[in-house]
């Protein structure tokens, strides 16, 4: 089985990179990580990388005097590390056309909550001001929308009485840690078709051509 190789693009912490780095290193996922991308020289994440030894890049929206041009950057930065498969892991900027003319299909973004519910930001606050008894985590296509593209993966997570944003968060990021090497592998193994809006989930028995990067 060939090695896929993955670049994250990421904003913050980067537990979620971590958890993908952890996972290459136990050889429990099919993937190398070939470079972190961020758009913020601050993110921890970067530091996790750096020190796992995995090449890093900052691209910045203000340094580009149009959002195209940032898009186009953080495209070129990811097509040179020579992955084939983006994984947005606590991201947080909308991808615009350029991007997406060069990455959909290719790129897989998890989101804390089960979408379609909760989109955007603060997903845990959301779900606790609306009073649901379950929330969870996606890992899904990235598309043109806001957490809109088709889902790969998700994993219920209770809503205890006494949970904050914070506390709720926290059990939601531990499933986030298995829910997305699970996808990833998923994706390595070529066991994804995408039909539509549907993605179908191969046995490992029925596995062709890798699927799982294609457009819709």
């Amino acid at each position: 089985m060939s090695v896929l190789r993955v670049a994250v693009l990421v904003s913050g912490g980067g537990t979620n990179l971590q958890a993908l780095l952890d996972a290459a290193a136990a050889g429990d996922l099919p993937a190398r990580i070939v470079r972190v991308v961020s758009d913020r020289r601050s993110a921890v994440a970067l530091e996790r990388a750096r020190g796992a030894g995995v090449p890093t890049r900052v691209v910045r929206p203000r340094d580009f005097a149009e959002r195209a041009g940032f898009d186009a950057a953080l495209a070129a930065a990811l097509a040179e590390s020579g992955a084939d498969l983006v994984v947005h892991a606590g991201f947080m900027r909308i991808v615009g056309p350029a991007y997406l003319a060069a990455w959909s299909g290719r790129c897989v973004n998890v989101h804390p909550s089960l979408l379609p519910a909760f989109p955007g930001l603060d997903a845990p606050r959301q779900a606790l001001e609306y009073g649901v008894r379950y929330s969870g985590c996606t890992v899904h296509f990235v598309d043109e929308g806001v957490d809109t593209g088709p889902v790969i993966l998700q994993e219920p997570v209770p809503v205890h009485p006494d949970d904050t944003p914070e506390t709720l968060h926290r059990r939601i990021q531990q499933a986030e840690w298995r829910l997305l090497p699970a996808a990833v592998r998923l994706i390595a193994q070529g066991r994804l078709r995408l039909e539509g809006r549907r993605v179908h989930i191969l046995p490992p028995t029925e596995t062709g051509e890798d699927v799982g990067c294609q457009g819709r």
